[in-house]
């Protein structure tokens, strides 16, 4: 694609990676000569060192900052790069994006977003009526404002063990009320209220990962089978497998909400049926999976930013085996000091 140059947030590859670097490799498997720009809010993320992956990478204000802000820094991104396509990746930076996504468009910034009011439809506390309208079974779920309140339900109408569950990001399964109370406040202080409270569906977790055109309509998907997840519920090591509720799932979710780019469903596999967990607005850590699988969304979303159109994309081995492995390699300390000092790693 000739005078495209790509933006991609959420270029942290840690022990809770974002979905950034898996982004881009998708990308890079299909067009190896496309520029790509790594946008990061923090100097020590692992992609931000990634030369043959990202030509350069920029550190970016925070979202609560506001709009001024970012759309500044984005700018300077723009008359440096080149940008003209982003790709946001992290939930928190969402809304705003979602809000301003006509100014984008105005700056010459294409992208594929859903609506604010596509956006708050999936939110973890509005997912229980979706999951009915859209015909899946959903947890027991209540909505907390504070730790009181989150006691007090545990010790009226919320039997230990349950989930404690931030708005945006982490989950933990809590089994006394101080725990509970421990790992309420601590995702309290990071991403703020409310909590959410639910009970737990034992089972195996099935995550679909999809894309979904301008108008609704489902444009690829793979689904998955965790096998071992990391402390924070992330895949170690999973298979892909083929399941028709799912895969039915997906499209009633696109067709009732007229979703706009990629999203994940997560659900629980139990005894008497499927339950929808959450439903994630972007892609997940490991979309580069499913492009080993045959199934390269980050490409397919791309040429539905460009063109308006792209093939449908849902054929895939089942059996695909994902190990997920940590490793090290040695860069410069310039491009660090260049990201302290200039705000990106060319020191441009």
């Amino acid at each position: 694609m000739k005078g495209v140059c790509v933006g991609i947030s959420g270029i942290n590859a840690t022990d809770n990676p974002g979905p950034g670097v898996a982004v881009a490799r998708g990308l890079r498997d299909a067009l190896p000569g496309l520029p790509l720009v790594g946008l990061s809010y923090d100097v020590h993320d692992p992609g931000n060192y990634l030369t043959d992956l990202f030509k350069n990478s920029f550190l970016m204000p925070y979202p609560t900052h506001g709009w001024t802000e970012l759309r500044g820094a984005l700018d300077r991104v723009q008359s440096k790069t080149g940008m003209n396509v982003l790709i946001p990746c992290l939930d928190v930076e969402l809304p705003l994006l979602i809000r301003h996504q006509a100014d984008l468009a105005k700056r010459g910034i294409r992208t594929l977003l859903p609506t604010e009011e596509q956006f708050d439809l999936r939110s973890k506390d509005r997912l229980a009526a979706l999951a009915k309208k859209i015909g899946c079974r959903y947890p027991r779920t209540v909505v907390v404002h504070g730790i009181d309140e989150l006691l007090q339900r545990l010790r009226t109408d919320m039997p230990l063990p349950a989930i404690v569950k931030g708005k945006y990001y982490k989950a933990y399964t809590v089994y006394n009320l101080d725990a509970a109370a421990m790992k309420g406040a601590e995702i309290a202080s990071e991403w703020g209220y409310p909590l959410l409270l639910q009970s737990p569906v034992p089972g195996a977790e099935l995550n679909l990962m999809g894309l979904s055109d301008a108008k609704g309509k489902l444009r690829g998907r793979v689904v998955i089978k965790k096998q071992l997840t990391t402390h924070l519920g992330k895949v170690w090591t999973a298979v892909t497998i083929h399941d028709p509720e799912i895969e039915r799932l997906s499209e009633r979710f696109c067709r009732v909400t007229k979703w706009r780019g990629p999203f994940e469903l997560e659900c629980i596999r139990a005894k008497d049926g499927l339950y929808l967990i959450e439903i994630n607005p972007r892609f997940p850590a490991w979309v580069h999976f499913a492009t080993g699988a045959g199934v390269n969304l980050p490409r397919q979303m791309l040429e539905l930013i460009m063109d308006g159109r792209c093939a449908t994309q849902d054929e895939y081995a089942a059996g695909k085996f994902c190990v997920r492995q940590t490793s090290e390699f040695v860069t410069d300390l310039s491009y660090f000091e260049n990201l302290l000092s200039k705000g990106n790693r060319e020191g441009t």
